[in-house]
């Protein structure tokens, strides 16, 4: 079994390295802020209509090229160096396609390959597939 889908959208910057912690009764209570709460419904929106009728069950490797929009002196295909880091967009991602129900669990994912690029066309490429 195999996907692979290129989501048309700005992707969004917020990570989820952007939680936040209060406390209440001295004890942690962790929250995200609205920034990275619209990420995620944006993420989980543009997403949703991608979602595999099965869930993985076995696992996967997960290939992911994050295409945003080009400023300044960029080139179209030229590696973005710049934040977020690819760490970083990768977790919300992950959470929210195991929301989503893509698989069952995101441990699953054993062999991932994340690129960030400057593109004309921005948006989120995705190749899911399961290995041996």
């Amino acid at each position: 079994m195999s996907d692979r889908f290129f989501v048309a959208m700005i992707p969004p910057t917020a990570t989820y390295q952007e939680k936040q912690v209060n406390t209440k009764n001295r004890k942690p209570i962790f929250y995200e802020p609205p920034e990275l709460k619209d990420a995620r419904s944006k993420l989980k929106a543009h997403l949703a209509r991608h979602r595999p009728d099965v869930p993985y069950e076995d696992g996967i490797r997960l290939i992911v090229r994050w295409c945003f929009p080009l400023s300044g002196n960029h080139k179209n295909g030229e590696y973005r160096t710049s934040k977020p880091d690819t760490d970083n967009l990768q977790k919300l991602l992950k959470d929210v396609m195991t929301d989503l129900h893509f698989w069952k669990d995101d441990a699953l994912v054993c062999s991932e390959l994340v690129e960030k690029f400057w593109a004309s066309v921005p948006g989120i490429y995705i190749e899911i597939e399961e290995v041996e």
